[in-house]
């Protein structure tokens, strides 16, 4: 055991531990999933926005452009200076973006935007940075500005006029993607709140499920060879349930294997400890006379025959709790009770009379059956006289087969019945003689074929004892049977069922 504990591998960590790392491992993997995805999502969409309203900004200078007339006077716009000023006059000034007009003249570009007092309005007046754009052979594109990334769009200007002209717009979005990351902050907050609710929530979870699981392991530390009883307060229909189920049916087969241990030990030393006594006494005191030594053997020899058929009768009720006590098959009735009249005939000098057959066929273990009424019929040899009359017989009647066995001897005192079935029992009548094994041997073969021994009697006219068993046993678990019923003190008239 110690070698093995050396050689497991794997980790010390609790799994109630392990179960709550999993889940925030998960947890946290999906969160930060979902809020990188947000960001890009956010981000993508400050610069989607902001290049359609370039593209509005543009298409609507187009088309102003293409028109070439003042919107206010009619007349044909024929400089360029003349078509900013007419198209800016209509345009409200943006808080994230600015409009410019831009044109060439022998002494160099010249430019109009909207009247603009912020860092914005700055910016696009820087004559260095609009001669950038206008140089740019690309449509669109981004400049890094002091007020944050400038995206602009640029626009060459149609008109009557022959002086080269541009509409630049242009769209500043440091402000959009703050909010984006402001939103992705607050994300991330209640991400953080979440992660510590959901470690609370798994750690609380985890302890309840694993808490039948702690029981099973403090109850298996509990146990011992002495202390058997504990259980698992089983609750719910769930694995944890089903485990709980399994481990109190466990210590149940444990509980019954170490029972029939101690009982079968216990019996051996109550029951063979006379005969031991009785041989050991009489070799201590034997002496040199032969015919002293002869005797001597032939006591010691019917005491270790004695011992011998007790310690057959205690592995036969030791194997009554094993699932192969009893091996049901389909047998003949009618050929059952005929061979074991034919059987018991050997037993002694008595009449035998056999009062009845059933017919038909039925499920259950020939030779323990055999065994039992074998047993009942010795058990009757021992209380009764030579020659005198005792019957057998069998009936099968309404899914239930009897076998009985009758004599005609002292009978048995009512407040006996319930008594002569358990092991050792010695009564006045029908519980004398033997090691008082033999009875038990009966009621452990009906408990397994889920039947039982029944007995009619009363002192002074004889007895009846019998076997009621089903039909039609069931297979596998026969000998799984728990606690027998007890002999029967108003058992139905057995030959009742010979008429039947």
């Amino acid at each position: 055991m110690t070698t093995e504990r050396r050689r497991r591998t794997g980790t010390r960590v609790p799994a109630r531990v392990q179960i709550m790392g999993w889940m925030l491992l998960l947890l946290t993997v999906v969160l930060l999933a979902v809020i990188l995805i947000v960001r890009q999502f956010l981000h993508d969409d400050v610069a989607s926005q902001a290049n359609t309203a370039l593209e509005q900004e543009s298409r609507e200078f187009a088309a102003f452009a293409e028109r070439g007339r003042d919107p206010a006077s009619g007349q044909r716009i024929n400089a360029p200076e003349q078509l900013f000023r007419a198209y800016l006059s209509q345009q409200y000034p943006a808080s994230d973006g600015a409009l410019i007009g831009v044109w060439s003249t022998p002494a160099g570009l010249r430019s109009l935007s909207q009247e603009q007092d912020d860092d914005i309005g700055k910016i696009v007046r820087d004559r260095a940075l609009i001669s950038r754009i206008v140089a740019s052979h690309d449509h669109s594109g981004t400049i890094a500005t002091a007020a944050g990334p400038m995206l602009w769009s640029k626009v060459e200007a149609d008109g009557p006029h022959d002086a080269k002209s541009w509409f630049i717009s242009t769209h500043f979005t440091e402000d959009a993607r703050e909010a984006a990351d402001q939103t992705v902050r607050t994300l991330v907050l209640v991400s953080g709140i979440g992660l510590v609710l959901a470690a609370v929530s798994s750690w609380v979870v985890a302890g309840l499920i694993l808490a039948p699981v702690r029981t099973v392991r403090q109850a298996a530390a509990e146990i011992s060879e002495h202390d058997l009883t504990r259980r698992i307060p089983v609750q719910g229909r769930d694995d944890i349930a089903a485990l709980a189920d399994q481990f109190n049916a466990m210590l149940d087969r444990l509980e019954d294997a170490f029972r029939t241990q101690r009982r079968f030990v216990d019996d051996a030393s109550h029951e063979l400890r006379t005969p031991i006594t009785i041989v050991r006494g009489h070799l201590e005191l034997l002496g040199d006379d032969p015919a002293e030594r002869e005797e001597v053997v032939r006591l010691c020899t019917d005491e270790l025959d004695r011992m011998t058929r007790i310690v057959e009768d205690l592995l036969v009720l030791a194997k009554a709790d094993r699932p192969d006590f009893v091996s049901p098959a389909a047998v003949s009735l009618a050929e059952l009770t005929s061979d074991i009249e034919a059987k018991t005939r050997a037993l002694a000098d008595r009449r035998w009379l056999l009062e009845g057959i059933g017919e038909g066929d039925v499920v259950l273990d020939e030779q323990r059956v055999t065994q039992a009424m074998v047993q009942l019929a010795q058990n009757a040899v021992q209380h009764t006289e030579p020659g005198s009359e005792i019957r057998i017989g069998s009936a099968l009647r309404d899914g239930t087969v009897s076998l009985w066995v009758t004599d005609r001897g002292p009978g048995i005192d009512p407040s006996e019945v319930d008594d002569i079935f358990e092991r050792f029992a010695h009564g006045s009548t029908h519980g004398k003689g033997g090691a008082g094994l033999g009875l038990a041997i009966v009621k452990a073969i009906a408990d397994a074929h889920h039947g039982r021994v029944f007995v009619r009697s009363s002192p002074g006219a004889g007895a009846t004892f019998g076997l009621e068993l089903p039909t039609a046993a069931p297979h596998g678990d026969t000998a799984r049977h728990g606690p027998g019923r007890l002999a029967s003190r108003e058992p139905h008239d057995p030959s009742e069922e010979t008429q039947a």
